[in-house]
């Protein structure tokens, strides 16, 4: 964004000077909510600068180069760089396998800090709610940290703590990449840059979600909901009266995570019935109610009393209804191998004003994509390659897949590389797509039928009365001698040029058969003067019909040989 400068009084060529302002408005509610002031973004860009340096970005970046100075740079660059992982059409792909290697552990912060924000956040002493507090964290992440602990009532439950500040410095990271994006996009306007400027409106749009505890405390209230039908599903319950925007307390589970296929195996549990229950629910997630868990990584993942527990609701998905529809029709498409039908999944996203500048190289792309992928057995679909082919040709043809797409495809590779490492029996793809011709019941595939038809039906009657409206407007004119038709018949040249040599024959034939006809009617009327025994006049006319009979047989006979060569 550029503010004019007044302080100066400095003016060029009758222009005021104007000033490329990285640090936002001096007030805006954003800033005024988490405490951001221009010093401490000023402060905040300059240690970027220093990590900056100390990678010496200015030679260039390996993969692994890239990686570290996330990780060093904080929790912020390390989601960006998760983003762009899954961005193979910004990044090589070998950054986009190195960034997808981002640790979400980090160095634990002292059980001191841990008390303190507890007492802060409930304005009483800490004793008054936990009879005790494990000092050795179970997990320390660059967010948030989680201690065991046992309340006062005596349930056995886990603490996830925030890191005192963190909220305010990814307010501050995501608020200057936004004004470098924005500023970026007015200095250079290239597909480059407004593809980074999606990647950090897709990172401001889940900040405030993944800070707010209070989010995540829901989310795992709703997810413990859904799991209720499913005895092989759980989640933590979490205690909604304890939590704050920056803890969480839930049930504490104690469970082997899916990373130790060698531990579950000795525990007694079946690995591919494991993996079959987890992808066939995640696709029920996905596909039928919509809201998913977003990051379904190995930590996040245990097997305990006889059940799959997912851990960590602070990334979530959500899917409209009109959104499952398209994917599931997507994926069929590439199963039958419909390209028309999956344009018309990805125009569905666009919305009912899309219009592609050329549908038939849309097709055309598709077609590729299809050959592609839909020929190859389901144990060998590359879903990550897939996803990431749909989304660059989309973005060729001007089509705006919404970001929760994004985020499914995200979920769905990592979930891809989880069963690949720790389940490799169990394929995802094929479970995925059982799921989707098997969950219709016979009442809702019928009620299903009859709500396509009515939709096409209601497509179908406003087509007819705007036709109606176009012929009446049609009729108007052709009644005033205002309607011009253009027609071209594409292929028909050769066609109209035989039609047209019979026409000439035809006629130059008739016009033979006219002269000899008068010539002896006028010969045995013996007009004078005479030639030959034949009046001059019918004489010339048999001599006309003779040469055009000629030329006739002649044109014919050039004109056969010429097309049998």
């Amino acid at each position: 964004m550029a503010n004019t400068t007044t302080d100066t009084g400095a003016e060029w060529s009758g222009e005021r000077l104007e000033t490329l302002d990285l640090f936002g408005p001096r007030r805006d509610v954003f800033s005024e909510r988490y405490h951001l002031t221009r010093w401490g973004k000023a402060k905040r860009l300059a240690q970027i600068a220093g990590i900056a340096r100390q990678f010496d970005v200015a030679h260039g970046l390996t993969p692994v180069k890239m990686r570290l100075m996330l990780e060093a740079l904080g929790p912020t660059f390390v989601k960006v760089g998760q983003i762009l992982s899954m961005r193979s059409e910004m990044l090589p792909q070998s950054f986009c396998d190195e960034l997808a290697k981002l640790r979400a552990d980090a160095d634990p912060m002292p059980y001191e800090t841990v008390l303190e924000t507890l007492s802060h956040e409930y304005g009483r002493p800490v004793e008054e709610i936990f009879e005790h507090i494990d000092a050795t964290p179970l997990g320390s992440a660059s967010l948030a940290q989680v201690h065991r602990a046992t309340l006062v009532t005596g349930e056995d439950v886990a603490v996830k703590v925030q890191r005192p500040g963190v909220r305010e410095t990814m307010a501050q990271d995501v608020s200057i990449m936004r004004s470098i994006a924005k500023v970026a996009t007015k200095v250079v306007s290239t597909a480059q840059v407004v593809d980074l400027g999606g990647v950090v409106e897709e990172l401001w749009d889940t900040f405030e979600s993944e800070t707010d505890f209070l989010v995540e405390a829901r989310n795992l209230a709703e997810f413990k909901r859904f799991c209720a039908p499913y005895k092989y599903m759980d989640c933590p319950k979490p205690y909604m009266d304890l939590c704050t925007e920056h803890v969480v307390v839930m049930d504490y589970v104690e469970g082997i995570s899916v990373s130790h296929p060698d531990r579950l195996i000795a525990a007694g549990y079946d690995l591919k019935e494991i993996g079959t229950k987890l992808v066939d629910n995640y696709a029920t997630q996905v596909l039928d109610v919509g809201f998913f868990h977003a990051d379904p990584h190995p930590g996040n993942i245990m097997v305990s009393g006889g059940q799959i527990v997912l851990l960590d609701l602070g990334m979530t998905g959500r899917l409209n209804s009109t959104t499952r529809s398209v994917m599931k029709q997507m994926i069929f498409a590439v199963a039958k191998q419909d390209s028309p039908s999956l344009a018309d999944g990805l125009l569905r996203f666009a919305g009912a004003d899309a219009d592609p500048a050329d549908y038939p190289a849309l097709l055309a792309d598709l077609d590729t994509i299809v050959a592609e992928y839909g020929n190859v057995d389901l144990s060998d679909l590359d879903i990550a390659a897939f996803i990431t082919a749909l989304t660059q040709l989309a973005q060729r043809h001007g089509i705006e897949v919404p970001s929760t797409v994004t985020t499914v495809g995200r979920a769905l590779v990592t979930l891809e590389g989880l069963l690949d490492e720790f389940i490799p029996d169990v394929n995802m793809i094929e479970i995925i797509s059982k799921h989707i011709a098997t969950s219709k019941s016979p009442k809702q595939a019928a009620r299903d039928e009859i709500e396509t038809l009515g939709i096409e039906g209601h497509q179908a009657l406003h087509g007819l009365l705007n036709a109606l409206t176009e012929s009446k407007t049609a009729a108007r004119m052709l009644t005033r001698g205002q309607l011009r038709v253009n027609v071209e018949l594409i292929g028909a040249e050769e066609p109209m040029n035989k039609l047209s040599d019979m026409v000439n024959r035809l006629t130059m034939a008739l016009i033979v058969v006219g002269l000899f006809v008068g010539s002896s009617i006028v010969y045995f009327a013996g007009m004078k003067p005479i030639i030959f025994g034949i009046p001059v006049v019918g004489f010339m006319g048999y001599v006309v019909a003779f040469v055009l009979s000629v030329w006739i047989v002649f044109d014919i006979n050039f004109k056969g040989r010429k097309k049998k060569r």
